[in-house]
């Protein structure tokens, strides 16, 4: 067994050894994580920077009232000037400035100017109807405590407090929103986990692949026969060049997922299932990067392929068009993407993270990628064995 374990370990630090493998294996992965997050995840809510410095109470009541508003970010700004200058470029959708002694102002009964700024775009017009729907209900009952004031003798704050409890003891419409069909992925995901995972099966499955131009090598420079040679069995042979290419995949893979949970903030879901799926998809393509090791006559044939098979599978399968996205358009697509194992590791991933399942929820996308794994690696001992003792 000790000899297993040291064929399979001289595979993985052949692999760490070369400076190329460094970037290609690690830090790839993990720039096309934060830019693929940068570029299409986080919330799709506008964002509304309010500057409501020494408001009063009142101020804060109708900071609330936007705050209460759904499908909209609000954001505390200090000063004017920085609310203007952040919708100019962008990082706002909307700047409200409520003036300061916005409370004291009101409670005098004297008129008061709240600024809003925005670009000439849809979403800004939209987002002014939802403010000044705020702005509206705050006024209702700012007149009917000033009603109350003139009628009954009473002070301003005691009617303000009287109208506010019977608006809320009030009979209002409302609306009942129901969400029908399964949900969207990209409205249920933060904002790494969609590249973070299909970044992990597409990285996995190409490195294994790629990496089986060194077993090539073995071969062609006579280390494989070599290796026979010795009191070493072929048994052992052919389970420690197994071993070092998966863990090669696994090393890699552990590192995407601690790596984007650490840096990225990436919520795996059920760390278990997790880890089954990481194992048993390693597992197999473990089993066809030593297929194609043994199969291919030179490095440089098994490197193309290795490539164009990693890189085609994993956008037949969903790593690069969600396979959500397949299944409304092209549902026979969809049905065609499960010929890759990359489809069923998606969907074990998404039932992880999108719906909070454990590995017993998984049971049959790891049931495949398993079937699918052993069946690989048959076929690669058989022709290993062929291939290094022939």
């Amino acid at each position: 067994m000790k000899k297993v374990f040291v064929i399979g370990w001289n595979s993985l630090t052949r692999l760490v050894r070369e400076r190329s493998n460094v970037f290609f294996v690690f830090i790839l992965p993990m720039l096309l994580v934060l830019v693929l997050g940068a570029a299409f995840g986080g919330t799709n809510d506008p964002r509304v920077g309010i500057v409501s410095v020494d408001a009063g109470e009142l101020g804060d009541d109708l900071v609330g009232r936007i705050e209460a508003a759904q499908g909209v970010d609000v954001r505390a700004w200090d000063s004017r000037e920085d609310v203007i200058l952040a919708v100019e470029r962008g990082q706002l959708e909307v700047g409200l400035i409520i003036p300061e002694g916005f409370d004291e102002t009101l409670r005098a009964g004297e008129e008061v100017t709240i600024e809003f700024v925005a670009q000439p775009e849809q979403d800004a017009r939209a987002l002014r109807n939802t403010i000044e729907s705020a702005v509206t209900e705050q006024g209702a009952l700012l007149r009917a405590a000033a009603f109350a004031e003139e009628q009954v003798d009473a002070g301003f704050s005691d009617a303000l407090d009287s109208a506010t409890q019977l608006a809320e003891e009030s009979e209002r419409v409302t609306i009942e929103q129901d969400s029908v069909g399964e949900p969207f992925v990209f409205d249920q995901m933060g904002q790494f986990e969609l590249g973070a995972y299909s970044q992990l099966l597409l990285f996995v499955f190409l490195t294994s692949l790629t990496g089986s131009t060194a077993l090539i090598q073995s071969r062609q420079l006579g280390v494989s026969r070599r290796m026979v040679s010795t009191p070493t069995r072929i048994g052992q042979i052919l389970a420690g060049e197994g071993l070092g290419r998966f863990l090669v995949a696994m090393v890699q893979g552990i590192f995407i997922m601690a790596g984007t949970a650490i840096a990225f903030g990436v919520d795996w879901g059920d760390w278990p299932g997790a880890i089954a799926i990481l194992v048993v998809f390693a597992f197999g393509a473990a089993g066809v990067a030593m297929l194609m090791g043994a199969t291919f006559s030179n490095d440089q044939q098994a490197g193309g392929v290795g490539v164009l098979v990693g890189i085609g599978l994993a956008a037949l399968g969903g790593a690069m068009l969600p396979l959500s996205i397949m299944k409304i358009f092209s549902p026979t697509l969809w049905q065609v993407a499960h010929v890759s194992p990359h489809a069923w590791g998606i969907e074990a991933f998404e039932e992880l993270i999108l719906y909070d399942g454990t590995i017993l929820d998984i049971w049959l996308e790891l049931a495949v990628l398993g079937t699918f794994a052993i069946i690989v690696f048959a076929l690669a001992t058989w022709r290993l064995r062929i291939a290094i003792t022939r």
